[in-house]
């Protein structure tokens, strides 16, 4: 029976000082010398923008207690402290929360956002998420990157010392004309400050990017490999578990609202271009909201275009969260957050499990060591 999850609020801000040639996020350069931090339009207008989009979007998600927040971009750290206050306190008046309730605010690591850390913390977050990439000027500048080793090492330093406890720390590997030690150096640099979270994942290049017409040099296939098992070797020698594809933390300091999202829970999406999933458990029904793509369009309406997730796509969207995690999941879990009985996953399960990709014990479901190696051909046998 389909049961009420967890609800997150994510919200988007889209802009970036610069576009990186590897990005496909919904980000746009900000312009305008004169105008405010976050590009061509004064950030109070969008602030008033996220506002009413919460409002409208409110009566998908009424009387629900919410379970974390993610400012994600572009580059939230653009816009001030009041600014992310302002929306904090506005989410306050519609839902509720506690002190175990995670507020991440993803940051760039250039001087100029350091500053602002502190005044952050006091507006109510209290966990930062660094875009580092790499400490290695060359990979940054390759990566075009607006900030190099020493500010990202900066950055960490800064976070800390503004109270800062919960941090994550972005890495890329497969960089261009890097090899394992490079990759390994990297590491090795962010866990001398032990951050509570890293997540460490390879480049990969996608459509609609610069480096997809200009593909830069790329590891071969055996430096990536030694990259991913050296990495995670020190990663484990320094009490560290790999508990999602590309996330690792210390015990107990997973990414609360990534997790809401791999298990299926809901989120309300507020911003250009963002996402949401609500779940009706009286109707049945799951629905899927998106928001207006450019800044311009999403600010002259915050409108939500909305399509059901029909009982037969359930089962796949379902699969292609859960089982990125190390965990997998329980049988319960799959009915309670789909609404379907497990028999309608049941044979395209056994079969995966004869091929050694997945594995059952009792009532959990994962991917085996070969699956995860694996993962994508895995997912691709639940989207159809």
């Amino acid at each position: 029976m389909l049961t009420v999850p967890p609800l997150s609020l994510y919200v988007h801000i889209p802009w970036c000082v610069r576009k990186c040639p590897y990005c496909d996020f919904n980000s746009h350069e900000r312009r305008g010398p004169n105008k405010s931090r976050g590009g061509d339009t004064d950030e109070r207008d969008y602030v008033a923008a996220l506002c009413a989009d919460m409002d409208a979007d409110l009566q998908l998600f009424e009387q629900r207690r919410l379970h974390s927040i993610f400012f994600g971009g572009g580059t939230p750290s653009l816009f001030s402290p009041r600014s992310i206050g302002a929306v904090i306190d506005h989410a306050a008046k519609l839902f509720t929360w506690d002190a175990s309730t995670e507020i991440t605010l993803e940051a760039n690591p250039g001087s100029a956002d350091a500053e602002n850390f502190r005044g952050y913390r006091t507006a109510g977050v209290n966990r930062l998420s660094l875009g580092a990439q790499s400490f290695n000027d060359r990979h940054l500048t390759a990566l075009g990157r607006v900030h190099d080793g020493r500010e990202a090492r900066q950055a960490i330093e800064t976070a800390i010392a503004a109270d800062f406890s919960n941090i994550n720390v972005d890495l890329m590997h497969g960089l261009p004309d890097q090899s394992a030690a490079d990759a390994a150096a990297d590491l090795s640099i962010a866990l001398e400050y032990e951050p509570a979270h890293l997540s460490w994942y390879e480049l990969t290049i996608e459509p609609n990017t610069v480096f997809h017409r200009r593909p830069p040099p790329r590891p071969d296939e055996a430096v990536l490999q030694r990259q991913q098992e050296e990495g995670g070797a020190l990663l484990a020698a320094a009490g560290y578990q790999r508990y999602e594809v590309s996330a690792y933390c210390r015990p107990g300091r997973e990414s609360r609202h990534n997790l809401n999202y791999w298990r299926f829970g809901d989120y309300m999406g507020i911003g250009a271009g963002a996402h949401g999933k609500a779940t009706s458990a009286r109707e049945g029904r799951l629905l899927r909201t998106r928001k207006r793509k450019q800044p311009e369009g999403y600010l002259a309406s915050q409108g939500a275009e909305r399509r059901e997730v029909e009982a037969g796509q359930r089962s796949g969207e379902f699969m292609l969260n859960a089982l990125r995690l190390r965990e997998g999941f329980t049988v319960p879990l799959f009915e309670s957050r789909t609404g379907l009985p497990f028999s309608a996953a049941a044979e395209r399960v056994e079969y995966l499990q004869s091929l050694a990709l997945l594995e059952r014990r009792q009532q959990r479901i994962a991917a085996t060591e070969r699956g995860y190696r694996h993962l994508n051909r895995l997912l691709e046998e639940f989207l159809d």
